[in-house]
């Protein structure tokens, strides 16, 4: 009678070899796509972040009928009061920075730029492939009528992977006489 010795045959150890290479190998899939996709929220963070800045800043701007540079502008009660109506889109020579910089909300319509960059038109370190759209437009807010008292501001950033994010924010007219 034969007995057989204690321990492992060597096509056991090598099925177990296998087995063991085929868990291992899906186990490390999962790894690698984990870390892969772990820049995603960094984008989506800085794209909330340039937004939030860019929307701001348009909220900051004075909300006139006239262009700020009127003599009518504190007086004006519409833009018959004006002799230089505020109108979407810049006025010419305008910028976003530069010697005639943006003086009102209505001035943003239309801006876009590729690479951010900060107020004082320098490249911002780390953010050259996203960029940013601002959208300015009258619209009704709750009792507001869309007749510009009130304006919606949607700036859209779109991220180096062609992902887009866009925030919105509004911006009302306080007093008639008052462009801030």
């Amino acid at each position: 009678m034969h007995r057989r010795a204690p321990g492992l045959t060597l096509i056991e150890l090598l099925l177990f070899v296998a087995v063991v290479g085929i868990a291992l190998a899906a186990m490390l899939r999962v790894f690698v796509t984990a870390t892969a996709a772990s820049a995603d929220p960094l984008i989506r963070r800085q794209q909330l972040a340039i937004a939030e800045s860019l929307l701001r800043e348009v909220q900051l701007m004075p909300m006139t009928w006239c262009d700020p540079d009127d003599a009518q502008v504190e007086a004006a009660n519409g833009t018959a009061d004006c002799t230089v109506a505020e109108s979407p889109g810049p006025e010419p020579g305008e910028t976003r920075s530069g010697p005639a910089p943006f003086d009102n909300v209505n001035d943003y319509d239309g801006f876009a730029m590729a690479g951010i960059r900060d107020f004082g038109n320098a490249p911002v370190a780390g953010l050259g492939g996203y960029t940013a759209r601002v959208a300015v437009a009258p619209a009704a807010l709750d009792s507001l009528p869309a007749s510009g008292e009130a304006l919606k501001i949607t700036v859209t950033i779109t991220g180096p992977d062609a992902s887009t994010l866009a925030l919105q924010g509004w911006r009302t007219r306080y007093a008639p006489q008052s462009p801030y």
